[in-house]
């Protein structure tokens, strides 16, 4: 799925782990990332948190797509800064799932994001 994925690799994120209703991502953020005010788009951390949400679920012979997804900032990142996502599923039920998925910048906590998960009908 991530090989189709053009979106996410154009933006450089990276797989660094990988396992069934489990996944961490990695983005560098880049010039072209930072927003009007000096700090990483939202935008774009939403992305990499709902990329590696996408990978999370996606770990199963079935394909699942987002039903639902938010995300809380916690603190801004800046031009060169590695953001790493790590996605967790918290329950798997029927066609459903829930995954967390928390965003660090080093040791530092950025957004914490949850994702609801439904597999398509084949």
């Amino acid at each position: 799925m991530f090989e189709a994925d053009t979106a996410s690799r154009a933006m450089g994120i990276e797989i660094r782990d990988l396992a069934p209703g489990r996944a961490v991502a990695a983005m560098e953020v880049r010039e072209w990332m930072v927003n009007g005010h000096g700090i990483t788009h939202g935008g774009l951390v939403f992305t990499l948190a709902d990329t590696a949400f996408a990978l999370a679920c996606n770990g199963y012979d079935e394909s699942a797509v987002g039903a639902r997804a938010d995300i809380r900032y916690l603190r801004p990142t800046n031009l060169g800064d590695v953001l790493i996502a790590e996605a967790v599923e918290r329950a798997r039920f029927g066609r459903n799932g829930i995954y967390d998925v928390t965003v660090r910048c080093g040791g530092r906590l950025v957004a914490e994001f949850r994702g609801d998960s439904r597999t398509l009908r084949t």
